[in-house]
C-alpha cells in the first residue's frame, strides 16, 4: 500500500506502530501533540519520552497539525486512552470521509455509555473499522522480536487489508470476524492484570498467578458470551495471549500499578508511580457499574474484589481471603452432568 497512513497518538505503542509500518515500506506519518516530540522525530528520529534509547525509521514523519496529518490519508490508525475517543471522532468527523479505514489499537470500555472502541467509532459514521489487539508490548515490538497479534472486521476483505499492511518478518496478524470478543478480551485483560500486580504487590506466587489467570479467562469467556460475542476467541491471542503476557510482564502498566496498590499505595501514589494511562482502572469501573446497574444475573468476582480494593479502599488480603473461601463450584460448570460422576 503506497497510500498515507496516518498514526494519531505518538505514545509508546503508537510510535511502535508507526516505526513498524515505516519499516514495511508504507507512507506513514504520526501525529503528537507535543512539538518537542514532533521536533526530536523528524529532526533526530527518536520519540525521547518513550525510547529515547531507540532510533526509528528515517522515513517516519511527525506532525502537530492533526487536519494536515489527516489530509488525503487512506487508513488511519488510532492509538489514544478509550477515554480520550470521543474527542477525537468529533476531529476526524470533519477531516475523513467515510470509507477511511479506521484501524482501532486501544483496550478499553467507555464509561458511560459501556461501548467499545469500534462501537464509538462507527457510531461516528465509520464503517471501515478494525481492531488491533493482542499480547504486543510495544518495547519489544520496537526492537523487532517476534510477536503476534489480531486484525479483527467483519469485513473479511478490510481486515485481510490491514492485515497485509502489518505483516512483517517479526510482526505476525492473523484475522478474525469476532470483532467484539476481540475487543473485549483487550479490555478485560486489563483489570486481571491488575489483579495480578496486587498478588505480586502481596508477595504472593506462582501458584496464586496460575490460579488467577485460568479463573479469570473462566470469568471473561460469561461476560463475553453474555455480550454475544465467542468465548472461543478468548482462547485466542486477544484473550489468553494478553492474559500471560500482561499478568507476568513488567512491561505492563496495568501490572505495574497493580503492583503499587499490593504494596499499599492508593490509586493516585500508584498512578504517579506508572506515569502511564492505566485503562484498567476505569474498566473495572465500567464493567462494575454495568454490573450493578443492569440487575445481571453474571457472577464476575474477580473484577468485583479489583473494584472493591481500588475504590473501596477494602485490603487486598482481605480480597483474595473472600475469593477463596467463596461457595464451593466445580471448575467446568457447564461440562458436569450427573451422569459423568460415580455417584
Amino acid at each position: 500500500m503506497n497510500s498515507k497512513i496516518t498514526v494519531i497518538g505518538a505514545g509508546s505503542w503508537g510510535t511502535a506502530l508507526a516505526n513498524l509500518l515505516a519499516n514495511n515500506g508504507e507512507n506513514v506519518e504520526i501525529y503528537a501533540r507535543d512539538k518537542e516530540v514532533v521536533k526530536t522525530i523528524n529532526q533526530q528520529n527518536y520519540n525521547f519520552k518513550y525510547f529515547p534509547d531507540i532510533k526509528l525509521n528515517t522515513n517516519l514523519t511527525a506532525v502537530n497539525n492533526l487536519k494536515k496529518s489527516l489530509k488525503e490519508t487512506e487508513l488511519v490508525v488510532i492509538s489514544v486512552p478509550t477515554q480520550a475517543l470521543s474527542g477525537l471522532l468529533e476531529h476526524l468527523q470533519k477531516f475523513l470521509t467515510t470509507n477511511t479505514i479506521i484501524v482501532s489499537t486501544a483496550k478499553g470500555i467507555e464509561e458511560n455509555s459501556f461501548q467499545t472502541n469500534s462501537q464509538m467509532i462507527k457510531e461516528a459514521g465509520f464503517e471501515n473499522v478494525v481492531v488491533l489487539s493482542g499480547p504486543t508490548h510495544a518495547e519489544e515490538v520496537m526492537t523487532e522480536l517476534p510477536t503476534a497479534i489480531v486484525a479483527a472486521a467483519k469485513n473479511k476483505k478490510i481486515a485481510e487489508k490491514v492485515q497485509s499492511i502489518f505483516m512483517s518478518k517479526y510482526f505476525r496478524v492473523y484475522t478474525n470476524p469476532d470483532v467484539k470478543g476481540v475487543e473485549l478480551g483487550g479490555a478485560l485483560k486489563n483489570v486481571i492484570a491488575v489483579a495480578s500486580g496486587i498478588c505480586d504487590g502481596l508477595d504472593f506466587g506462582d501458584n496464586t498467578r496460575a490460579a488467577l489467570i485460568t479463573r479469570a479467562l473462566n470469568e471473561m469467556s460469561h461476560f463475553v458470551e453474555y455480550q454475544g460475542a465467542k468465548n472461543v476467541t478468548l482462547a485466542g491471542l486477544s484473550g489468553m495471549g494478553d492474559l500471560v503476557v500482561t499478568c507476568t510482564s513488567m512491561h505492563s502498566r496495568n501490572r505495574r500499578f497493580g503492583i503499587e496498590i499490593g504494596k499499599g499505595k492508593n490509586i493516585l501514589e500508584a498512578k504517579e508511580k506508572v506515569n502511564q494511562v492505566v485503562e484498567g482502572v476505569k474498566t473495572t469501573r465500567a464493567i462494575y457499574k454495568w454490573l450493578n446497574s443492569n440487575e445481571i444475573e453474571l457472577e464476575m468476582p474477580i473484577t468485583e474484589q479489583v473494584y472493591q480494593v481500588l475504590f473501596n479502599d477494602k485490603d487486598p488480603r482481605q480480597a483474595v481471603e473472600e475469593l477463596m473461601l467463596r461457595t464451593k463450584k466445580h471448575e467446568m460448570e457447564l461440562l458436569v452432568d450427573n451422569s459423568l460422576w460415580d455417584l
